[in-house]
């Protein structure tokens, strides 16, 4: 009998959506030791003298009395008050109740005695309202629990005054001098800290006297604790048996009654919805789904923005994720978005940004500096002239990577450029950089030990710049030494009127503002569509360098082939 018990004697935690009135609880105490043998005994010794009728009635009935009072069974609702024998003793005079609650107790307990009487015997309940309710650590528990230390955080947080949610705000036109408090004492933190949801509490006890002595306020024993809050969470301790073995308490030993051994088991018997009302309950929060999602599209409307006819809207929002490879530490990056030839933006909306300074970390041979740092850019495109054969050139994102050391003096670590991706979509790129590289060993002691270094005037030097009109770019002898990289993180949206109408009437794209629409082919198209017109560029302009009397005799060679 020892093995078969249940020492898991920690609280459960519930949560429901049903309301807490409907918890119903199964309650049964039980006695376990030898007195309890010895009413089964005693009972089974009547029952077999009253078959052969040789027992008078006043004894089977004193018996059997004593054999109820080591097994009981109740059901208990919640906040359901049941009177234990002290409370009836207590209350049946008038004179004693000082309360409204106690009168009405005091009116409960005379119509229960007057009419069928109590339906209880050991198991009675202290509600939320009851003045017993706050008498936790003045009685002994019922089941037998496992001897703990109480953690660190729970014995700070015991000492902790809460606060209740429905305080009174406080006034916001008073200055307030002091908003931070950097060093808190114990005192402030009772009473400015921990916010304490409302909770009602219930107490489901047993008394566990002996037979014919019940009422004694020392031999009443907690059974079972039940929490509730407002946001539908159910604290019960200990938790359903379910298939769990009983648990067990040990009473005290008194003044000529021995030790007792109790077993107690709890299980619920909440009435379970029916299919009709699981049916009804269903419909009704999908209708109050459905409502709120009109409200919302009410709030948002059905019209949303959309660009002039013609207009390509570009929005871009990126992260630079991290850089690495680079010479020293703290790094940090200032970029800038060039617009070629037709895009726009906003007069106010800014197109250039500096991170924050980022200390690198090693993984694996790379020293890496993880910047995580967001940006975005909104741009608009119009092409003036449709008959143009070649496709608009997209948005560059020109960056330089700096590093700071100790005296605050900053070193140029790379350049590098990214063009924005034609297809919309997340991007994850990876862009090198490199610096310029002045000869000797002068700058390179004077970029260790004082900073500074040669510098670009121009950012767009990195490339092709788009305002270069020439027919060269002639960078020979400029010296370069290659540095680090930069990730970068894109998500691109394309927004354009005619996206919406190509699909609505299912024609084909034609225009070049069409072509830029949406799917993510249309990268490729692009690029090869580009890579053909360059090809041939190039072939007119070999064309057109030739000698003419050398273009004509190959012209004539090829007419002579071929016939």
């Amino acid at each position: 009998m020892a093995d078969g018990w249940s020492t898991d004697t920690g609280e459960a935690v519930y949560r429901s959506r049903d309301a807490v009135k409907n918890l119903k609880m199964k309650i049964r105490i039980q006695r376990v030791t030898s007195t309890a043998a010895l009413s089964q005994h005693l009972q089974q010794q009547v029952l077999t003298q009253q078959e052969r009728g040789g027992i008078e009635l006043d004894t089977l009935n004193s018996q059997s009395q004593s054999a109820g009072d080591d097994d009981e069974e109740l059901v208990v609702g919640w906040q359901e008050k049941l009177f234990s024998q002290y409370e009836v003793d207590l209350f049946q005079s008038e004179s004693v109740c000082q309360t409204p609650l106690e009168r009405q107790y005091h009116t409960e307990i005379m119509a229960q005695e007057r009419t069928r009487g109590r339906r209880n015997r050991r198991i009675f309940t202290y509600t939320d309202f009851d003045r017993f309710t706050n008498w936790e650590g003045h009685s002994q528990s019922m089941v037998t629990q496992v001897k703990s230390n109480p953690t660190f955080l729970a014995e700070r947080m015991a000492n902790v005054r809460h606060r209740r949610q429905d305080r009174r705000p406080v006034d916001s036109t008073i200055p307030k001098s002091r908003l931070i408090t950097w060093e808190p004492s114990e005192d402030f933190v009772k009473t400015s800290h921990v916010v304490n949801t409302p909770v009602q509490t219930m107490h489901i006890m047993g008394d566990l006297g002996p037979p014919g002595k019940l009422g004694q306020k020392e031999k009443e024993c907690l059974l079972c604790t039940i929490r509730a809050d407002g946001n539908g969470v159910v604290t019960i301790k200990p938790d359903f048996n379910k298939a769990k073995e009983p648990y067990r308490q040990v009473t005290l030993e008194t003044e000529g009654e021995k030790r007792e051994v109790w077993r107690l088991t709890l299980e619920n018997v909440s009435e379970g919805i029916r299919p009709e009302e699981k049916e009804r309950e269903q419909r009704m929060y999908k209708d109050l789904y459905v409502r709120h999602k009109d409200y919302l599209n009410s709030l948002v409307g059905q019209d949303f923005e959309m660009p002039p006819p013609g207009i390509l809207r570009l929005l871009v929002n990126g992260e630079i994720d991290s850089a690495k490879g680079f010479e020293y530490d703290n790094l940090y990056v200032h970029f800038f978005l060039e617009l070629p030839h037709n895009w726009s933006t906003l007069p106010f909306h800014s197109l250039s940004g500096v991170t924050q300074t980022c200390r690198t970390k090693t993984i694996g041979k790379d020293d890496v500096a993880f910047f995580s740092y967001p940006f975005s850019f909104e741009s608009f495109f119009r092409r003036e002239d449709e008959t143009e054969e070649s496709l608009p050139q997209w948005p560059v994102l020109y960056f330089k990577v700096l590093s700071l050391d100790f005296w605050q003096r900053y070193r140029n670590e790379g350049y590098g450029y990214l063009v924005i991706p034609s297809t919309p979509g997340k991007h994850t790129i990876t862009c090198h950089t490199w610096r310029p590289l002045q000869t000797g060993t002068v700058s390179e002691l004077r970029r260790f030990f004082i900073g500074g270094s040669p510098e670009l005037e121009d950012y767009s030097y990195v490339r092709v710049p788009g305002t270069f009109k020439g027919e060269r770019l002639s960078r020979f002898g400029f010296r370069t030494q290659t540095t680090g990289s930069v990730t970068f993180n894109l998500h691109c949206i394309q927004h354009a009127r005619a996206f919406v109408d190509a699909s609505t009437l299912k024609k084909r794209r034609q225009s070049v503002l069409d072509q830029l629409g949406g799917f993510s082919q249309q990268g490729s198209v692009y690029n090869v569509l580009e890579a053909f017109q360059r090809a041939r560029r190039r072939m007119q302009e070999a064309r057109e360098s030739l000698p003419r009397d050398l273009i004509n005799t190959t012209a004539q060679q090829n007419s002579e082939s071929t016939a």
